[in-house]
C-alpha cells in the first residue's frame, strides 16, 4: 500500500494505525474545497515557472474529472486513500501522469488541509448566517402578527407581569442578531489563507501565497507559516458561536415546550412540527422544541472537547489536529436542522391569545402599577412596595379581593383599582424599550431596520 510518506519506512502502516489515522469517512465532504485549493496551487506553481503551461492544463483537466466524479457518485476510493487529500492526489495522478506527481509540489498536507477546513468553514458560516436571519424574520413577522396581544411575563418561572407578546417575540430576536453579528465577527478570522506555509516553515521554491490567497478569495494570507498550520483558533470560535446559537435556540425550545403544555395551553403546534406517542393516543409531544433545547449540550460537548484537544499542544502541527473536524461538521450539521425545524415550527404556530391574556390579567400582575401609583403621589419606593405587599397578604390569605383591598386603603381607592382591569397594566409601560405598544412598535420598526442590516449577501442579493 503506497502512502504519501512510503518513502521514509520500509513497510507499510498497520491495520490499526492505518483505522485510527484515516480521515477520509469523514473528511471527504471537503473534496470541493480540496480540489480548488490544488486549481489555485497548480495555477501558482506554473506562475513561478515550476510548471509548464501544458503541464498546469493537463492538471487542472485532471481536477475536474475528479471533482466531477466524486460529485457524481463513480470516484473509486482506493484502500490506500487516508484523507479526501490523498484520494484526489492518487486519481489526479492518474489520469495526468508525471504531471499530476507534481502537484504537491511546495505543498504539505498541513497547509492543505488547513486551507481546506477554512474554505469549507466559510461557506458553512455563510449558510448558518442566512438560516439565523430567516429564523429571525419569522420571530419579526409573528411579532408584527400578534398586534397588542399580550401574556404574562414571568421571572423566576413566577407570574411578573404582562407583556405584549411582539415583545416576547422580540427578546429572542435580538439574541439571534447578536448572534448574527458574532457569526460575522468569527468569519473575518477564517478568512485567511494558509497555503504555502509548508508543513511548518514556508518552502525554498518560489511560491507566491499572495497570488493563491486571491485565487480562493480569501482576504488574506497567513503571517506566520508555524501559526499558519497550527492555529485551529477559527474552528474554536465557531464552534463557541454555534454553542452560544444553540443556547439562544435551546430557550425558544424551552419557552414553547411549557406553552404547549395542557397546564398553559398558550400555543396550539402545527402537526408537522409534533409527534405523537407510541401508547398514548392522545398525545402531541413537541419535539422539535425539545430537540432544539437538547441540542444545545451536543454543540456544547463539540465546543469542549474541541479545547480540551487543543489545549498544550505544541507549534506547530501534531495528528491531535485532526480532531478538529468531526466536532465542526457536526456542530454545522446539527445547526443547520435545528434552525429549519425551529422556523419551521415557529412560523406554523398558533397562540391562543385568550388563554394568554386570560392567564396574564391575574390583578397581582399589576402589584407594581399600585407601588408607583404611590410613588407618582410622592411615597417612598420603598413604602409603596411594603403597603402593596401588605395587601396582596392580606387577599391571599382570603381577608378579601386585591380589588376590594385597593378600593378601601385610604392611599389608593378606585382610581388606583382601575390599574388592575385586564390589559391596563400592559398599556401603563411606557418606557423606551418596555413592553407597552407604543415602545414596541418603535421597537419593531427598529428591529426590523437592525435586521435588514445585519442581512447576509445571500439573502441580499
Amino acid at each position: 500500500m503506497s502512502t504519501l510518506w512510503h518513502g521514509r519506512f520500509a513497510g507499510g502502516p498497520s491495520e490499526a494505525l492505518q483505522q485510527l489515522n484515516d480521515s477520509l469517512p469523514f473528511d471527504q465532504r471537503m473534496f470541493r474545497e480540496d480540489i480548488a485549493g490544488s486549481r489555485a496551487h497548480v495555477r501558482g506553481l506554473g506562475s513561478v515557472d515550476l510548471l509548464t503551461a501544458d503541464e498546469v492544463a493537463t492538471i487542472l483537466a485532471a481536477l475536474d474529472t475528479v471533482e466531477d466524479e466524486i460529485a457524481g457518485g463513480t470516484f473509486a476510493f482506493a484502500p490506500s486513500d487516508e484523507d479526501i487529500h490523498t484520494a484526489v492526489e492518487r486519481r489526479v495522478t492518474e489520469l495526468a501522469g508525471p504531471a499530476g506527481a507534481k502537484l504537491h509540489t511546495g505543498r504539505s498536507r498541513n497547509d492543505q488541509v488547513a486551507t481546506d477546513v477554512r474554505l469549507w468553514t466559510l461557506t458553512a458560516l455563510d449558510e448558518v448566517a442566512e438560516l439565523v436571519h430567516r429564523l429571525a424574520s419569522t420571530l419579526a413577522r409573528r411579532a408584527d402578527e400578534a398586534d397588542e396581544r399580550y401574556l404574562p411575563g414571568y421571572t423566576h418561572l413566577q407570574q411578573a407581569q404582562p407583556v405584549l407578546l411582539a415583545h416576547h417575540l422580540l427578546a429572542h430576536g435580538w439574541a439571534l442578531l447578536r448572534d448574527l453579528d458574532r457569526l460575522a465577527d468569527a468569519r473575518k478570522r477564517v478568512d485567511v489563507s494558509p497555503l504555502g506555509a509548508g508543513a511548518l516553515a514556508g518552502s525554498s521554491l518560489p511560491l507566491d501565497p499572495n497570488m493563491v490567497a486571491e485565487q480562493l478569495g480569501f482576504s488574506a494570507r497567513f503571517e506566520n507559516s508555524l501559526d499558519a498550520v497550527s492555529d485551529r483558533d477559527f474552528v474554536a470560535e465557531t464552534l463557541f458561536v454555534l454553542s452560544l446559537l444553540g443556547v439562544h435556540l435551546s430557550r425558544i425550545g424551552e419557552e414553547f415546550v411549557v406553552w404547549a403544555s395542557g397546564e398553559f395551553g398558550f400555543i396550539t403546534l402545527d402537526d408537522a412540527f409534533s409527534t405523537g406517542s407510541s401508547m398514548l393516543p392522545q398525545k402531541k409531544n413537541p419535539d422539535v422544541a425539545e430537540l432544539a433545547r437538547g441540542k444545545a449540550g451536543r454543540l456544547i460537548g463539540n465546543l469542549t472537547g474541541l479545547l480540551a484537544t487543543m489545549k498544550n499542544l505544541p507549534l506547530a502541527y501534531n495528528k491531535d489536529l485532526q480532531e478538529d473536524k468531526e466536532p465542526l461538521f457536526d456542530s454545522i450539521d446539527t445547526m443547520r436542522l435545528t434552525l429549519l425545524a425551529l422556523d419551521g415550527m415557529l412560523d406554523t404556530t398558533v397562540f391562543n391569545h385568550d388563554i394568554m391574556e386570560a392567564s396574564a390579567d391575574s390583578p397581582y400582575a399589576a402589584a407594581i402599577d399600585l407601588a408607583e401609583f404611590l410613588v407618582a403621589r410622592g411615597m417612598p419606593f420603598r413604602d409603596s412596595h411594603a403597603v402593596v405587599g401588605g395587601l396582596v397578604r392580606d387577599a391571599l390569605a382570603g381577608q378579601g379581593s386585591l380589588h376590594d383591598l385597593v378600593v378601601s386603603h385610604p392611599e389608593l381607592g378606585a382610581e388606583a383599582a382601575a390599574l388592575l382591569e385586564p390589559g391596563v397594566p400592559v398599556r401603563n409601560r411606557t418606557t423606551p424599550g418596555g413592553t407597552g405598544p407604543v415602545a414596541v412598535a418603535e421597537q419593531l420598526t427598529r428591529f426590523k431596520s437592525a435586521l435588514a442590516a445585519a442581512a447576509p449577501a445571500s439573502v441580499t442579493a
